[in-house]
């Protein structure tokens, strides 16, 4: 089985998103779907900090992070947010 799907579970949009807000949207998720195993981020604050990493802790969950500089460890996401920001935000 992959190690990710393609499912869009939340899209939370502002011009910065603190790890409270990070943790409070997966918190919502986690609710509906249930726990997954890793998820993989950039290393963007949100997701290297504290707040985030004690969440994940609590919950079993591990955090991989794609390599600095290296948006094609990451590629999907990385297209759906420039699809997303040409296609919906731009409008």
């Amino acid at each position: 089985m992959g190690d990710y799907n393609r499912g869009v579970l939340a899209i939370e949009i502002d011009l910065s998103l603190p790890s409270v807000r990070v943790v409070r949207a997966l918190e919502r998720i986690l609710a509906w779907r249930g726990c997954p195993v890793k998820i993989r981020m950039d290393n963007g604050p949100e997701f290297t900090s504290v707040t985030l990493a004690g969440w994940a802790e609590k919950h079993d969950i591990q955090l991989e992070f794609i390599k600095p500089d290296k948006p094609t460890q990451n590629s999907y996401v990385e297209g759906f947010n420039k699809a997303y920001r040409t296609e919906v935000l731009n409008m």
